[in-house]
């Protein structure tokens, strides 16, 4: 009788297919919930060419889990420095499992990390389809905490408008502006690198962020909005497409979507109203645009955007969770 033990062993090429197969189900299921996600990857070849763009990443680090001879779980992770130092990312496609079998990754987790660790890489992430409990209770149960929301919501219904209370204008942003824009950023760094945030975003100047305004501010690409408030500029906000985003790639990114990709607001203007003017005027944009949803994300610690997001129609698609080994 062939033992039920999960045997754990390196990703190689021979589980591709099997592990495309998985992916395609969870991407499935996810669409079933969320349809605004690309239905490509619900095809085994697509899953199949996004496993193994994960593995031809220099660095890529990956298991297999397997029952009575059968593929039911695998986790794939590539590397990245940046603000954290050196980390360990499980991206949107890097894992999956069977039905019944979330645990399993767990196990492969358990596995794959003491090598990281070893290697003083001690933080690892890993991005979960927030429609799929079982697999991020697995994932909290292996030492990992919420950092981050993908979220998801319907782009403005045909006719619906902005709701502008009286004292507040919303209006396009022009190159006049700029300045007014940079003082927005350094307020979002400031508010970022408080508690309970505590960004490891650096240091940012007026200058620095004025100039990259001056770069963008008539970028097409971008659609930039501010609120004033008795004539002075307190709030603003950039919607684009999700594909000029960076994050918001691969199996997580809809096939078409706009994104709130700014948004900002001075401390004293914050609690009346201007961030939901910012965000309803993105809705807006994206409908006449053409998306049919819109994309944004969040820190789940941003007590402000983590409140004000979700109020305007916004569901989780994916979380972000993180695990740090001191």
């Amino acid at each position: 009788m062939a033992s039920r033990r999960l045997e754990i062993a390196p990703f190689t090429t021979d589980a591709i297919d099997d592990a495309a197969r998985l992916l395609a189900a969870r991407h499935r299921a996810q669409r079933a919930i969320e349809p605004g996600l690309d239905p490509a990857f619900e095809d085994v070849a697509a899953s199949r060419d996004a496993i193994e763009g994960l593995l031809a990443t220099d660095g890529a680090s990956g298991a297999v889990a397997r029952r009575t001879g059968s593929v039911v779980s695998y986790v794939i992770a590539t590397p990245r420095a940046g603000t954290w130092g050196s980390s360990m990312w499980v991206e949107g496609a890097g894992h999956a499992v069977a039905e019944g079998e979330a645990d399993a990754v767990r196990d492969l987790y358990g596995w794959l990390a003491g090598r990281w660790v070893e290697t003083g890489t001690n933080r690892h992430t890993v991005i979960v389809p927030a429609t799929d409990a079982p697999l991020i209770e697995a994932w909290f149960r292996s030492g990992f905490g919420q950092q981050h929301i993908h979220g998801i919501r319907q782009s403005a219904a045909p006719g619906e408008t902005v709701a502008v209370p009286r004292g507040m204008s919303l209006r396009r942003a022009e190159r006049r502006d700029i300045v007014a824009l940079g003082g927005l950023d350094l307020a979002l760094y400031d508010h970022q690198r408080a508690s309970p945030v505590f960004s490891m975003l650096g240091p940012a100047t007026l200058d620095e962020q004025v100039a990259s305004w001056d770069e963008d501010i008539e970028d097409e690409r971008f659609h930039h909005v501010i609120v004033e408030l008795d004539g002075r500029v307190v709030g603003g906000a950039t919607g684009c497409s999700i594909d000029v985003s960076s994050e918001h790639r691969g199996i997580v990114r809809p096939a078409s979507a706009g994104y709130l990709g700014f948004a900002a607001v001075l401390l004293e203007a914050r609690g009346i109203g201007v961030g939901r003017v910012l965000g309803e005027a993105i809705l807006v944009w994206a409908r006449d645009a053409g998306y049919p949803v819109v994309i944004t994300d969040w820190r789940e610690t941003n007590l402000l955007s983590s409140r004000a997001w979700p109020a305007l129609g916004f569901r989780p698609l994916f979380r972000r969770l993180h695990r740090a080994i001191a």
